[in-house]
Order: C-alpha cells, then sequence, then structure tokens
C-alpha cells in the first residue's frame, strides 16, 4: 500500500466517505463531511496511522490531500 493509498483510507475511514471520493487533488472544499470537527479527528487519525506528532499550527495547513502527502514525505514516512 502506496502513501496515497494510506492517506486515502485514513480520510475515507475519518469521514465515513468511500475511498473513490478521495483523489490526489481532493480537498476540504471538494468533500461536505470535511468540516472543522472532521478535521480535528483526521488530524488525529494520521498521526496514529503515521506516528507523527502535528502541531495545532500545522492543521490549518494539511487542507488537501496533496498538503498532506507533501507533509508526510518531508517526515520521511513516504
Amino acid at each position: 500500500m502506496d502513501l496515497f493509498d494510506q492517506v486515502q483510507h485514513v480520510i475515507a475511514t475519518t469521514l465515513k466517505v468511500t475511498p473513490d471520493k478521495i483523489s490526489r487533488e481532493t480537498s476540504d472544499k471538494d468533500l461536505a463531511s470535511w468540516d472543522s470537527i472532521a478535521h480535528v479527528n483526521l488530524m488525529m487519525g494520521l498521526e496514529q496511522t503515521f506516528d507523527v506528532l502535528l502541531e495545532v499550527e500545522e492543521f490549518a495547513q494539511l487542507t488537501s490531500v496533496p498538503a498532506i502527502l507533501e507533509y508526510l514525505t518531508g517526515q520521511g514516512k513516504a
């Protein structure tokens, strides 16, 4: 399972949508269920799945699949 597949799974599970709704270009604006509460839950899911510790300031930057993938790649998770 590559990094995108893992991120797709975390987002789909957290937001309770099917994985096919999440592409490599998906952002919070594309999914109605990706609201502020879901975003916090998603950040916690990413922390648990990828064993990273996100700072609250980083939450605001991680609002799209590309941003999440870039962050995780920078953390050596790719």
